[in-house]
């Protein structure tokens, strides 16, 4: 039993490895064309930041016309990758830089509130970190353990290599292993979607994009809103992240000053990030 759970978990990081590798060749593929062009910038990585990405390079292109920014997805490791192996002139990351990954330039853009919710019938209003670590391992599978319905607890969580996972794990899990029956999702959007028709469900994402369809639990009886995350008294917050070789083309940091402007943080603070300025 023992060797096949080893066999299971090393099929599993092959999966995820050829997941990787195609992401980048994928990213490769769509750039290939656009990379040639002087006046164009290429942007890959987080999911959570790809639409506040998307939005300010919208307005930059409205500012600087003739200028072309081109933002993906793929995930922080692959926007990672995609800089290093000189696929993309900027990387998003939405996790601390670790490893090798430090030898890159970080410019902090701003600050996300990562927001554990459930669905709007749930009566649950407030979560302790160790309680929500006992339901993603598997620990607690009832809600009528915590005070809510007899239902059985369906775990939503992000997959391999996203920056959002990552950032929950290290905030939230520690050295406990998220279960093996959460359903694993590919972006911010996919968890909203799972959650919101599911009144059994729980997930996390960035407080950004939750809107108004889901319900942010209190975690450890302090509320997940912008004002508590900026206050330091929220205890979920994670860094967004542009990162970068160390020599990059003016058009790239003309791009970075731009988001790093008071208007283009004032974007960022309207649309529920914690700005840096």
């Amino acid at each position: 039993m023992g060797c096949n759970v080893k066999t299971k978990r090393e099929l599993i990081k092959f999966s995820w490895a050829i997941f990787n590798v195609f992401s980048i060749i994928l990213v490769m593929f769509l750039f290939g064309c656009s990379k040639t062009h002087k006046n164009s910038i290429n942007i890959v990585g987080s999911t959570s930041v790809q639409p506040f990405a998307e939005m300010l390079a919208q307005e930059f292109e409205r500012l600087n016309p003739g200028v072309h920014v081109e933002v993906q997805g793929g995930g922080s490791t692959a926007g990672i990758q995609s800089v290093l192996q000189n696929i993309a002139d900027i990387g998003t990351c939405s996790r601390q830089l670790a490893g090798s990954e430090t030898n890159l330039n970080s410019i902090l853009i701003a600050k996300d509130g990562l927001a554990i919710v459930v669905h709007p019938s749930n009566s649950i209003d407030n979560l302790s970190r160790e309680q929500i670590r006992d339901i993603f391992s598997g620990k607690i599978t009832s809600w009528k353990e915590l005070g809510g319905k007899d239902q059985p607890i369906r775990i939503i969580t992000r997959e391999e290599g996203s920056g959002t996972r990552e950032a929950f794990v290290k905030m939230v899990m520690g050295k406990s292993r998220i279960s093996r029956k959460a359903l694993n999702q590919e972006s911010n959007g996919a968890v909203k979607e799972l959650v919101k028709n599911d009144p059994c469900g729980i997930g996390y994402m960035s407080l950004g994009l939750v809107g108004n369809e889901l319900k942010m639990v209190s975690v450890d009886g302090i509320k997940p809103t912008i004002d508590e995350a900026k206050a330091g008294k929220y205890p979920l917050v994670r860094p967004f992240l542009f990162v970068t070789k160390n020599e990059i083309k003016p058009e790239s940091q003309k791009f970075i000053d731009f988001v790093l402007s008071s208007n283009a943080q004032e974007i960022l603070r309207r649309e529920g990030l914690i700005p840096i300025k």
